[in-house]
C-alpha cells in the first residue's frame, strides 16, 4: 500500500500525532475501500496538518500555506463552507471530478477537528508572533504573483482560509486607534481646560471668584478716581465695572431673604426710616447689601464701610455704588485702609448720621474717639457682635454712652440662629475651601461653647472628628459633657491636636507659648469676631518665615522647619474664606432692620443711655415672617388657654429675660 507522497509510514505517523484510534484507522484504510484517491489524499493533507501542531510549527508557515491555498483554488477541489445548528463549525464537502463524472459518487469529510486545532494555535499565539504571521502573509501574497510550480494538493487542502487571522488584525488596528487617541486629542484636552479655567478665573466676578480674587491690577482703590453711571464718586471700591455681576448676587440673595423683603413691602409705603442717616460697619456680602437696600427702600440714606479686610465681597460692593450707596471697602484691605474708609463714612461735609449700625464695635469707637460731638447727636447704635456688646456695656459701666444702644447680639433670632445654625455649616466649608482637610479621626479643640462652639462642634462631630472644649462658664462646660465634647484646658491637649479653633470673642485665647508647641501641620483659625483671639502678632518676629500657600492661608514656619496654617490671619474664618448660609443671615438682618426702625421712632424717654435687649414681641414677629418658608402652621391659643397661661393670645409667648 502506497501513499501519494513518500515519507514516514501511516501507522508510525498516525499514531504519533495523537489520533484516537478510530481516526488512525481511517487514514491506514486501503484506498480501494474508500473509493477515491482523492479523498485519499485530502485526509493525507489533514493528517499532515494535525502532525504541523504537535511539531510546533510557526504560525507564519500556516498562514503561507493557507494563502497559497485560496491563491491556487483552482487546483482544489470545489469547497463550501456551511453553518451548520448554529455552532459555526465550517465543513468542507469534497466531491471527486471522476466519480462525479463516472456516476455520482460522492463522499464527504469534516474538517472541524483540524479547524478547530488551528483556531486553538492561532489563540495561543503571542501577540508578536501573531504580528509576524500577519506580516509574511502579506510578503508571501506579493511573490505568489510570479513563483512558478504547482504545489501538492495535499500541501494545499491541508489548511484552512486564512480567514482565521482576520480577528487578529482588528485587534492590532485597535490597540493603534487607541494609541492614537490617548497621543493627540489629551494633549489637546488639556490646553482647553487650561483655557476654561483661566477664563473663568478672570471673566466671573461670582461670589466663588471673588474670594479667590486674581485680578492683576494692584493699584490701590485709594489711588484711583472712579464714577458711576450717575456720574458720582462718592464711593471707593475695588472696580466699578463688576456691578453688573454684583447686582446678580444680589437678586440671588434676595430670593432667600424672602422675609426680609416681605418687610421691605410691608413698610414701603410708611417709610419708618425717613431722614435716617445710617452709618454702618458690617461684613459687605451679598446678604448685607439687600438689609442696606431695604434700609434705602424705607426711607434712610446710608453710608458704609467693611468691619473686616476679608469679607467684603467685591462686585457686591460695585454694585451698591452703583445704585448710589456710598460705599468704602474693598477685598484685602489694609489696617491704614480699614480705618480710613470708617472716617470717609463719617466725615463728609454737610451729612451728619443719626444712627449707627456696627458690627465689631470699630465704628463706634472711632465716633466716640474721633468726633465726640456727633457722637453726643447719635439717636442709636445698633451693635451684633459679642466684642461690640462688650464694648458698649464698658461704656455704660463707666458712664461715657450717651446714646440708648440694641444688643441684637443677644436677641433669640440673632444667638440661637445666625451664631449657632449658620456657624454649623459654615465652619466645614471655610476649612474645606483653604486646606482640603480631612475631618474623619481629626482631634480638634474648640476653645468657647457658646452658640457659635456649639454649632463648631455639632458639624465637627458629625464628620468624625474628635473634639475637645475649653470653657470658663460651668453652665456652657456642663452643656459640653451632656452634648458628648471632653472639657479640658488648651495646654493639655496643646502638643496632640491637629486644630485649634476659637469660638470666645475674647483676646489672646491662644498664646505664642501655646502656638509654639503645637504639632507640625496644625491648622489655627478664628470663628470668633475678634482678631484679637489668636496672638498673630507674636507670631511676626525675624525667627519665623511666613509662607503665603493659598488665599488666605499661610504656613508660620519655625526655625526647626515645623510648619503652622494659619488662616485669614486669625480674622473670621467663614466670611474670610467662604461664604455663609442666606437665610440664616435673612433673620439676623431683619432683626437689624427693626431695631433701627424701633430705635429711630421710639418716643423720647422710651429709652434711655443704656444697652437694652431687643423686645421679646420683636424677636417673635421676625420668626413668624420666616416661617411661611417651610409651610408651617402656628396653632392658636383659645381665650381658655390664654387666660389659664396669663398670656395675650398674639404674644409676646416668653418674657424678655428668658433665653430659649
Amino acid at each position: 500500500m502506497k501513499y501519494r507522497r513518500s515519507g514516514a509510514t501511516a501507522p508510525q505517523s498516525a499514531v504519533s500525532c495523537g489520533r484516537p484510534p478510530w481516526r488512525a484507522r481511517e487514514v491506514l484504510a486501503p484506498s480501494s475501500a474508500r473509493g477515491s484517491s482523492s479523498v485519499q489524499v485530502t485526509e493525507l493533507g489533514a493528517w499532515r496538518a494535525r502532525c504541523f501542531k504537535t511539531t510546533k510549527l510557526r504560525k507564519n508557515v500556516l498562514a503561507d500555506r493557507g494563502k497559497s491555498t485560496r491563491v491556487r483554488s483552482g487546483h482544489c477541489p470545489l469547497r463550501k463552507r456551511q453553518e451548520e445548528s448554529g455552532r459555526g463549525i465550517a465543513e468542507h464537502r469534497l466531491r471527486d471530478r471522476s466519480g462525479g463524472a463516472a456516476g455520482g459518487s460522492t463522499h464527504s469529510l469534516s474538517l472541524s477537528h483540524t479547524q478547530l486545532i488551528m483556531s486553538e494555535c492561532a489563540a495561543k499565539q503571542p501577540s508578536k508572533e501573531a504580528k509576524e504571521s500577519e506580516n509574511a502573509a502579506e510578503k508571501y501574497s506579493a511573490m505568489t504573483a510570479s513563483k512558478k510550480g504547482d504545489a501538492s494538493v495535499g500541501e494545499l487542502c491541508a489548511f484552512p482560509p486564512i480567514a482565521s487571522h482576520k480577528p487578529v488584525k482588528k485587534q492590532i488596528q485597535f490597540a493603534e486607534e487607541k494609541q492614537e487617541f490617548s497621543r493627540f486629542p489629551i494633549k489637546a484636552g488639556r490646553r482647553s481646560l487650561s483655557r476654561s479655567i483661566s477664563q473663568s478665573s478672570t471673566d466671573s466676578y461670582s461670589s466663588a471668584a471673588s474670594y479667590t480674587d486674581s485680578s492683576d491690577d494692584e493699584t490701590s482703590p485709594r489711588d484711583k478716581t472712579q464714577i458711576n453711571s450717575k456720574g458720582t464718586s462718592d464711593f471707593c471700591v475695588k472696580n466699578i465695572k463688576q456691578a453688573e455681576f454684583g447686582r446678580h448676587e444680589i437678586e440671588i440673595a434676595e430670593q432667600e431673604m424672602s422675609a426680609l423683603i416681605s418687610l421691605r413691602k410691608r413698610a414701603l409705603g410708611e417709610k419708618p426710616l425717613a431722614g435716617a442717616k445710617i452709618v454702618g460697619c458690617t461684613h459687605i456680602t451679598a446678604q448685607t447689601a439687600v438689609l442696606i437696600e431695604t434700609l434705602v427702600a424705607l426711607g434712610a440714606q446710608c453710608r458704609w464701610s467693611a468691619c473686616n479686610i476679608y469679607s467684603t465681597q467685591n462686585e457686591v460692593a460695585a454694585a451698591l455704588a452703583e445704585a448710589g450707596v456710598a460705599v468704602f471697602a474693598w477685598k484685602g484691605e489694609s489696617e491704614d485702609d480699614f480705618w480710613w474708609c470708617i472716617d470717609r463714612c463719617i466725615n463728609m461735609q454737610g451729612w451728619q448720621p443719626n444712627m449707627i449700625l456696627d458690627d465689631g464695635g470699630d465704628l463706634t469707637h472711632w465716633v466716640y474717639k474721633k468726633y465726640p460731638s456727633i457722637f453726643k447727636k447719635i439717636r442709636g447704635i445698633v451693635e451684633e457682635s459679642v466684642t461690640g456688646v462688650h464694648r458698649l456695656y464698658q461704656l455704660s459701666k463707666a458712664g461715657k454712652l450717651c446714646v440708648p444702644a440694641m444688643n441684637v447680639n443677644d436677641s433669640v433670632t440673632k444667638q440661637k440662629f445666625d451664631n449657632l445654625y449658620c456657624c454649623r455649616e459654615s465652619i466645614l466649608d471655610g476649612l474645606k475651601r483653604t486646606t482640603d482637610v480631612m475631618f474623619g479621626g481629626k482631634q480638634v479643640v474648640v476653645c468657647g461653647y457658646g452658640e457659635v462652639g456649639k454649632g463648631c462642634c455639632a458639624a465637627l462631630k458629625a464628620l468624625g472628628a474628635i473634639v475637645y472644649v475649653t470653657e470658663i462658664d460651668p453652665i456652657c462646660a456642663l452643656q459640653a459633657c451632656m452634648d458628648g465634647f471632653r472639657v479640658v484646658k488648651l495646654n493639655e491637649v496643646i502638643r496632640v491636636v491637629d486644630m485649634v479653633i476659637t469660638c470666645t470673642g475674647n483676646k489672646n485665647v491662644v498664646t505664642r507659648d501655646q502656638l509654639d508647641r503645637l504639632k507640625n501641620g496644625c491648622i489655627v483659625c478664628n470663628m470668633g469676631h475678634s482678631n484679637t483671639e489668636i496672638d498673630v502678632a507674636s507670631l511676626r518676629t525675624p525667627e519665623l518665615t511666613w509662607e503665603r500657600v493659598r488665599s488666605q492661608v499661610d504656613h508660620v514656619i519655625w526655625p526647626d522647619g515645623k510648619r503652622v496654617l494659619l488662616l485669614a490671619e486669625g480674622r473670621l474664618l467663614n466670611l474670610s474664606c467662604s461664604t455663609v448660609p442666606t437665610f440664616v443671615l435673612s433673620i439676623t438682618a431683619t432683626t437689624q432692620a427693626l431695631a433701627l426702625i424701633e430705635l429711630y421712632n421710639a418716643p423720647e424717654g422710651r429709652y434711655k443711655q443704656d444697652v437694652y435687649l431687643l423686645p421679646k414681641k420683636m424677636d417673635e414677629y421676625v420668626a413668624s415672617l420666616h416661617l411661611p418658608t417651610f409651610d408651617a402652621h402656628l396653632t392658636e391659643l383659645t381665650d381658655e388657654q390664654a387666660k389659664y397661661l396669663g398670656l395675650n393670645k398674639n404674644g409676646p409667648f416668653k418674657p424678655n429675660y428668658y433665653r430659649y
